[in-house]
């Protein structure tokens, strides 16, 4: 695990006077990729989804978050080596805000945050990035937090952070009701599956960040997009059929419920007014690389987030294969193999 330099590291461990070891922490956590897709808030002060999902924790790409208590007017935040401005300062210190509320707590922290993937590219850099923030800034300011309530602390921050608490594939239910019902019921717990053995594929299109965030993308379809209710009744069924395939170990079934899922997404997307394409040309060359695929008898299919980047489901067996195929796509396909990866964890002193 590394941070940008070793000062960073020194600085967010470093106990200011009076301080204690207990009082900073480091967590590592992976972003996941949803399988049925978290497109839509009933709650913007909760986060509380429209819809549940169902994703896969990769093994790949993890963010790093130390944080510390410090003596200080205001909280220090860094991220990937440069300190924090604007929205991006605003959504730490408010999720610290919301962590020392329920600590009973004042001290502001020291945050510094690595993420070993794209930022803001449709990769889920948010979810593993508030998932590992989550869980050091409980441990921090030592906060009694099992973890369904840090699947709810951490959907605060991100919505899909709420899922990336866990490994494996992992299911975020919608919750009941608005208000305190809704926050209490509206959590990510993991569903086994482990049989399976999938791989993701991870094809970098574009590592620049999205010109139009996720955040005001999720909005904008759901205010304005004839398509988007629709989608949200259709998702609903596609998440009780993905939960069966997966315990039937049926790869088939699941890849073809993430492909129409994620495109019935970016549909909703193209239709709103206005229209949001996060779709590029690239992206479009590794998707009928994919049908090529198929056709070929290779039980492959894509998933795309809110960016340009897709990843494709395939057994293990047949990874190297899909690989081999999207390289052929063009030199502008950067792809990397996922597997199955862990929850949040907190790393012990000895080994930050």
């Amino acid at each position: 695990m590394t941070f940008t330099s070793a000062s960073d590291l020194d600085a967010a461990r470093r106990p200011e006077s009076g301080a204690t070891d207990a009082d900073a922490a480091v967590a590592v956590a992976h972003p996941n990729i949803a399988l049925v897709k978290y497109w839509g808030k009933r709650d913007e002060a909760l986060f509380l989804p429209v819809t549940g999902s169902l994703s896969m924790t990769l093994d790949i790409y993890p963010t790093t978050t130390a944080v510390r208590l410090i003596d200080e007017p205001a909280d220090v935040v860094v991220l990937n080596g440069r300190p924090a401005v604007g929205e991006a300062y605003t959504r730490v210190a408010r999720f610290l805000d919301l962590v020392r509320s329920r600590a009973h707590r004042t001290e502001h922290a020291m945050v510094v945050s690595t993420n070993a993937g794209p930022t803001g590219a449709g990769l889920a850099s948010s979810a593993s990035g508030f998932a590992a923030l989550a869980t050091a800034a409980a441990a921090a300011y030592r906060l009694d937090a099992d973890d369904r309530a840090l699947s709810r602390l951490a959907r605060r921050g991100s919505g899909s952070a709420s899922r990336s608490i866990f490994g494996g594939f992992v299911v975020w239910h919608a919750g009941d009701g608005d208000g305190t019902a809704g926050d209490l019921s509206s959590y990510a717990e993991p569903i086994g599956g482990e049989a399976l053995d999938p791989a993701l594929v991870v094809a970098v299109v574009d590592h620049a960040s999205k010109a139009v965030s996720s955040r005001d993308a999720m909005r904008r379809t759901v205010a304005t997009s004839p398509f988007y209710r629709p989608w949200a009744d259709s998702s609903e069924i596609d998440l009780v059929e993905m939960q069966k395939a997966i315990a039937r170990q049926d790869l088939p079934a699941v890849g073809e419920i993430a492909e129409r899922n994620a495109l019935g997404m970016h549909a909703s997307m193209l239709a709103a007014r206005p229209g949001i394409r996060y779709l590029s040309p690239q992206s479009i060359a590794v998707l009928d690389a994919v049908l090529a695929l198929r056709a070929d008898g290779v039980a492959a299919y894509a998933t795309i987030d809110a960016g340009p980047n897709v990843t494709v489901l395939c057994a293990r067996a047949d990874a190297a294969r899909v690989t081999a195929a999207l390289r052929a796509v063009g030199d502008f396909v950067d792809p990397r193999t996922a597997h199955l990866g862990p929850g949040a964890t907190l790393v012990p002193g000895e080994d930050r």
